[in-house]
């Protein structure tokens, strides 16, 4: 896709998102939250759903996680315009609890069509739901900081997952907070590696930048 093909098929996923009535979440939310972030980006960071200042202003990670987040990229020199932020869930489930199975398939087209719209390079998981997606099977406990290829069926094409802890249970324990910022260093010379990959699989040679290339001086986009 042209970056503007990329960018008219985002907005036309979040308009979607923004009235679907697929699922039970979509009875107690104030706003879906489709994504947002760069169109044009190598990088996409999944988390699991919204929460409370998720619901209410219709933006991903804008509460005490993201701005943990936003910590954790800038740990490694990234910002948030840098990737694209979404969940596997885009509306807010009830009190904050996990993300049913059902809710997830039924969000699941979506999040395909994102990830085909974005072709990423690399995928950064937040949490086991979101690992779950691309990890079947898989413990957060040890999977967190390790890589591992990407089903095409997902919508992503030779694309790499990266398994990280939730910023909310970094947020709960010390010693996961520490795990978080050590996966976080490692993100550059995975996304290096996954460039490497893709590049192999096409017959190319790999960029050699350790970080996102998006279009420059892009604004944080909504979707």
């Amino acid at each position: 896709m042209t970056p503007a093909e990329r960018r008219a098929a985002l907005e036309a996923i979040a308009a979607e998102v923004r009235v679907c009535t697929i699922c039970r979440l979509a009875e107690g939310r104030t706003n879906a939250v489709p994504g947002e972030g760069s169109p044009d980006t190598e990088v996409v960071v999944i988390g699991e759903g919204p929460g409370f200042n998720e619901d209410r202003l219709g933006r991903p990670f804008i509460g005490r996680a993201g701005d943990l987040l936003t910590k954790l990229l800038g740990s490694i020199e990234w910002r948030r315009e840098d990737v694209f932020i979404t969940n596997v869930v885009k509306c807010r489930p009830p009190d904050n609890r996990d993300p049913e199975p059902d809710e997830v398939a039924a969000c699941g087209p979506y999040l395909k069509r994102q990830l085909e719209a974005l072709d990423p390079a690399l995928i950064v998981t937040l949490g086991r739901h979101s690992m779950g997606r691309f990890m079947p099977g898989a413990r957060i406990s040890q999977a967190h900081g390790t890589t591992g290829p990407v089903d095409p069926a997902s919508g992503a094409r030779d694309a790499t997952v990266f398994a990280m802890y939730h910023p909310a249970a970094a947020l709960r324990s010390a010693e996961v907070e520490r795990q978080s910022y050590e996966d976080a260093a490692r993100i550059p010379q995975v996304l290096l590696d996954a460039r490497a990959r893709r590049a192999a699989a096409a017959g190319q040679q790999p960029a050699s930048k350790p970080a996102p290339d998006p279009e420059p001086a892009a604004d944080l986009t909504i979707f």
